[in-house]
C-alpha cells in the first residue's frame, strides 16, 4: 500500500485540478484559500486510519486539526465567496500581472497549494504518533486553545469593521488591530507550537512554526497582504504600518 502522505496528496491534488477549472470559468481563484485548509481537515480524519498509536492521541490531534480546518474554511468562505465581492484583491492582482498566462499560471498557483497542504500536514502527522498525552503535550492543546481562539476573535474584529461601509477606505486599528498588523497570522503561527508540544518537539512538528513564519513573511502573507493594503488604503495605511507591531501584539509608537 502506498504511503499515507502520497495518497493524501494524490487526493488534494485532484482536488485542485478540479477547482482550477472551475476557476477558468469564473475567473475567481479565491477558492484556492478554502481548498488548502478544507483539505488540511480532510488530511487530519485521513492519516489516523493508518496510524498505529494510542487511540487518545490520535482523537486528540485528529479533533483539534479538524476544528482548525474547519473554523478557518467556514470563516474564508463567509468572509470572501458568500459576500460575492468578485476575487479577491491578491488573487486578481495575480490574474491582470499574469495577463494571457493566468491560466497556466494558477494551474501551478493551485498545485503549489495542494504540496503546502502536505507540508504543513507533516506536524499533524508527526504528532499522531505516540502513547497517551503527557502534560506537554495538553500544554499543547492549551497552546492550540489560546491561538485559535485568538484568530477567530481577531477575524471577527476585522469582519466587524469591514461591514461598516463607513470605514470603506480606511484601516482597521480596533481589538487587536490595534496593536499588531497581523493579528490572525500571529495567533495563526501559535496555533502550529501546539503539534511541536504535542507531538514532544518530534523533527517533523517543527517544519510546522518554521514553515508558516517563512510562508507569511516571504511567501504568501504579509508581504502580499500590505501591498494590496497600500493599493486600496495608501497614506492611511503607511502611517498605521509606522505605528503598529507588524506581527507580535505590541504597544504602539508614538505619533
Amino acid at each position: 500500500m502506498s504511503h499515507p502522505l502520497v495518497l493524501g496528496w494524490l487526493v488534494i491534488s485532484t482536488v485542485m485540478v478540479l477547482l482550477w477549472a472551475v476557476q477558468l470559468r469564473t475567473r475567481d481563484a479565491t477558492s484556492v484559500d478554502i481548498a488548502w485548509s478544507a483539505g488540511l481537515g480532510f488530511l487530519a480524519l485521513f492519516y489516523p486510519w493508518f496510524v498505529d498509536a494510542n487511540a487518545q492521541r490520535k482523537l486528540v490531534v485528529a479533533g483539534i486539526a479538524v476544528i482548525w480546518a474547519l473554523r478557518l474554511a467556514l470563516f474564508l468562505w463567509r468572509d470572501r465567496v458568500r459576500p460575492s465581492r468578485g476575487e479577491d484583491g491578491r488573487y486578481a492582482y495575480l490574474r491582470k500581472h499574469w495577463g494571457t498566462r493566468a491560466p497556466l499560471g494558477y494551474f501551478f498557483f493551485y498545485q503549489a497549494q495542494a504540496g503546502f497542504a502536505l507540508i504543513f500536514s507533516l506536524p499533524i502527522f508527526a504528532a499522531l504518533h505516540g502513547g497517551p498525552l503527557t502534560p506537554l503535550a495538553w500544554l499543547g492543546v492549551i497552546v492550540w486553545a489560546v491561538a485559535v481562539g485568538g484568530e477567530t476573535l481577531a477575524d471577527r474584529q476585522l469582519a466587524r469593521f469591514r461591514a461598516d461601509p463607513g470605514n470603506r477606505g480606511t484601516v482597521c486599528e480596533t481589538g487587536f488591530w490595534r496593536y499588531s498588523r497581523h493579528p490572525n497570522y500571529f495567533f495563526e503561527w501559535l496555533h502550529w507550537w501546539a503539534y511541536v508540544l504535542i507531538g514532544g518537539g518530534a523533527a517533523l512538528t517543527w517544519v510546522g512554526p518554521v514553515a508558516m513564519l517563512l510562508f507569511l513573511f516571504r511567501l504568501t502573507g504579509i508581504p502580499h497582504t500590505e501591498a494590496q493594503a497600500i493599493r486600496s488604503r495608501g497614506d492611511a495605511y503607511r502611517e498605521y504600518q509606522r505605528r503598529v507591531s507588524i506581527f507580535v501584539p505590541w504597544f504602539r509608537r508614538a505619533m
